[in-house]
Parts: C-alpha cells; structure tokens; sequence
C-alpha cells in the first residue's frame, strides 16, 4: 500500500466520525503504543499541520523541540 493509499484509507475511515470517536482513537493509540497506528497519527498530524496558521505551527513546533529536550534529560 503506497503513501496516498494510506492517506485516502484512513480520512475515509475518520470521515464520519464525530470528535469523541476521533479523539479516543487518539488516546487509545497513544495508551497503546501500537507502532502500527503510528501512520494514521501521521496523517492526523499532516491534516492539522496543512490546516493551521503559521502561528499555529510555531506553537506545535515549540511544544515538539521542549519534549525532546526533556526526553533527554
């Protein structure tokens, strides 16, 4: 399965979820640790990078770069 498939597959699959749905799949995934849900995270990510300000990314970028520093300590 190539790239855009994987995208096409997990939107579609989302598409009809309301936010509750949405945000526990988020929540068991990251309870989980399943590597294998680590894609559809990524497009989560993509979709709400592609749909926010520059602000908005300055934010998630800071947010990324302070938990790395912590991990290493």
């Amino acid at each position: 399965m190539d790239d855009i498939k994987i995208r096409d597959y997990i939107i579609n699959n989302f598409k009809d979820d309301d936010t509750d749905t949405i945000k526990r799949a988020i929540v068991e995934s990251i309870e989980e640790q399943d590597e294998v849900t680590l894609p559809g995270m990524g497009v989560f990510f993509e979709i709400i990078w592609q749909d926010s300000s520059d602000e908005e990314r300055d934010k998630m970028l800071e947010k990324l770069k302070n938990r790395f520093h912590r991990k290493k300590d």
